[in-house]
């Protein structure tokens, strides 16, 4: 039964309803009232916040940006893949975590959002800190049906202890809502796709209600042409295109399904049933559910773990290294294996770049989601030969109508705290707090003051 009701300007919360599902919509003409004084408030995009964790560090000589000019004209080997989006893109050189030392691989990935130096043991009575993005998630978090969306590409969730006596939590998850709570990540696109989409019930009775059905729009077909007739053609063409994404990706998810139903070979011990059989393919339908979740406000704030540390996955594939990615990242000073870790290191940066991309094509407002949105990407470790934190691979991207001047490289001298820069996002996006970690202050040549 369609549930749309008729308005005269659209709210920017606008649901279109089904059973077991809800559709929220992107931003459109429609959500904006008539040339009032409130228009240009009204109009203004929301703010966004995500990150992308890479782990084990990576080959530094290959990552930092060439030339001394301050910019990005001569984009490293590993950077090469951002090439297009080089206006939107800013490297740093020598961040640090100094609270993530003594250094183990946990402790890269449990500092990596909190700043916090992780509390040594390898029982439940673990204790972190409270992430940036859920200090983001708290306030951002009031508009949206989802505070935050905690992503990653593998379900292992070990127990016990994992890395020189710490807990394994602390290399489960990323996000922590306290420095007891940690928040676990989600790797089934199919789960994902319901907690985006479904409505009403359990997870189970939503999930069982979505399999019943060819596809989430076959039931609120009927508030899509409600809705249709009361927009004009821009609105129309916006709402054509976001439901051919919502469902190409639907129909991404459902041949992962069908290939997993119809093999008989042995699942990847590694890979939740149910996901695409390609490392690469899997990574894409996660950043594209990321995509989803941005254009149709459903959260404004996500986490995604490209994989978790110590992983021995491979990329044979992709890359044509056949090496465990973490023995790999331990390559005893050998130029051969370096230079195989840095292929690694490349893919995973392309796939980051697949994403802004994703983003730079979808149109919101007076810009587009990448230019709204404000994007860190990067590991706990810089050189995971020795397990160090310091000289972090580190980008941040987007931001553009933010005021982030985008086609540059901040070099510091001497390390500074990574928590800075964590401290000047969190402010960007309007959490105004005094200290973050161990920051010692905000960074203060990475935005340009915009014009009222």
């Amino acid at each position: 039964m369609s549930s749309f009701v008729s308005k005269k300007a659209l709210p920017r919360r606008t649901f279109l309803r089904g059973m077991g599902a809800a559709l929220s919509l992107p931003l459109l003409d429609a959500m904006i009232p008539a040339a009032t004084a409130a228009t240009k408030t009204a109009a203004l995009p929301v703010r966004r916040l995500g990150y992308v964790f890479m782990p084990m560090g990576c080959d530094q000589s290959r990552w930092t940006p060439r030339g001394t000019d301050g910019k990005l004209s001569e984009l490293s080997p590993i950077l090469a893949s951002l090439a297009p989006h080089r206006e939107h893109v800013t490297a740093f050189t020598n961040l640090e975590l100094r609270n993530a030392y003594p250094g183990s691989h946990a402790t890269s990935n449990s500092s990596f959002l909190s700043a916090a130096k992780a509390k040594h043991t390898e029982s439940s009575d673990y204790y972190l800190g409270t992430t940036a993005d859920q200090l983001a998630a708290r306030q951002l978090g009031r508009e949206t049906q989802l505070a935050s969306l905690e992503l990653s590409m593998d379900m292992l969730q070990t127990t016990g202890q994992c890395d020189n006596g710490y807990a394994c939590v602390y290399q489960n998850n990323l996000s922590w809502s306290s420095p007891t709570t940690p928040l676990p990540s989600e790797a089934h696109p199919r789960i994902v796709f319901e907690r985006l989409f479904g409505e009403g019930g359990s997870l189970i009775e939503r999930r069982a209600s979505l399999r019943q059905r060819a596809s989430l729009l076959d039931w609120i077909t009927e508030d899509i042409s409600s809705l249709k007739r009361q927009l004009g053609p821009a609105d129309r063409a916006k709402i054509a295109e976001y439901l051919d994404t919502v469902r190409e990706v639907e129909r991404r998810i459902q041949k992962a399904e069908a290939d997993v139903t119809q093999s008989s070979l042995p699942p990847d011990l590694e890979r939740p049933l149910g996901v695409p059989a390609s490392y690469t393919e899997h990574a894409k339908l996660m950043f594209d559910l990321q995509v989803l979740a941005m254009q149709g406000d459903i959260t404004r704030v996500t986490t995604f773990q490209l994989a978790r540390e110590t992983s021995n996955r491979t990329y044979a594939v992709e890359t044509g290294v056949a090496d465990p990615h973490h023995p790999l990242s331990h390559h005893g000073n050998d130029p051969d294996k370096i230079a195989r870790m840095a292929k690694i290191n490349a893919f995973h940066v392309s796939l980051f770049a697949y994403f802004l991309e994703r983003l730079k094509a979808t149109p919101e407002g007076n810009g587009t989601l990448l230019d709204h949105s404000l994007l860190l990407y990067g590991s706990g470790i810089g050189n995971p030969n020795v397990h160090d934190h310091t000289n972090l691979p580190i980008l941040v991207a987007g931001g553009a109508a933010g005021g982030m001047k985008g086609d540059r490289h901040i070099r510091y001298d001497k390390p500074v705290p990574l928590a800075n820069l964590h401290l000047t996002l969190l402010d960007k996006v309007g959490v105004n707090i005094d200290r973050f970690g161990d920051s010692s202050g905000k960074i203060t040549d990475l935005f340009t003051p915009l014009s009222v």
